[in-house]
């Protein structure tokens, strides 16, 4: 691949689009749609950000025997699709402050144990270059609405049972929720 040019196609609130061009090593000339979270990338390497800028949150109940998933109305697909809390990480954050903050934000939860902290991974490979952690935890506390006003968020614990039913029924999974859940309720 050589890289070849990049222009900033649109400015949104909280994401940018460019066109990036390139050439295969084939040498086919190509033009690829990429949005970021970065409203200011001048060149290639400006592409390649090591900073995350998103977490994500797997919480199980003090037992580990539920999973909270969110339903949550998302514009992109045009309904509810199933995902896991997760947020923006706010300047000044740690991801472990921004990942207990999301929590509350959008479920009323307080995350009470941190298990595993993942490093940093792309959100969505083929379409933007934002990075995100993920904090895999224990949650408790009682539920509570969205404190957006913007979101429409309905949160709830879910058994192993119930994951393997919504795994053969719903096509509303985000992905990474998907193949997580799928671990969890069969212990792949």
């Amino acid at each position: 691949m050589k890289f070849k040019s990049l222009e900033k196609v649109h400015q949104g609130k909280f994401i940018t689009r460019y066109d990036v061009t390139y050439e295969t090593e084939k040498g086919n000339l190509k033009k690829y749609e990429m949005i970021s979270r970065d409203p200011d990338i001048k060149d290639f390497d400006g592409i390649k950000s090591d900073k995350s800028e998103a977490v994500v949150l797997i919480m199980h109940d003090k037992d580990n025997t539920k999973i909270l998933l969110n339903n949550e109305y998302r514009m992109a697909v045009g309904g509810v699709a199933i995902n896991f809390p997760a947020g923006l990480i706010d300047p000044g954050e740690d991801v472990k402050t921004a990942a207990a903050r999301e929590l509350w934000e959008e479920t009323g939860l307080k995350l009470v144990k941190v298990n595993a902290h993942w490093p940093s991974s792309y959100s969505a490979v083929g379409l933007m270059n934002e990075r995100s952690e993920v904090i895999i935890g224990v949650a408790e506390g009682e539920f509570a609405p969205s404190t957006s006003d913007e979101e429409e968020i309905s949160a709830s614990w879910y058994s192993k049972e119930e994951v393997k039913e919504l795994l053969k029924t719903s096509t509303a999974f985000a992905a990474r929720t998907q193949a997580y859940c799928y671990m969890w309720a069969y212990g792949a």
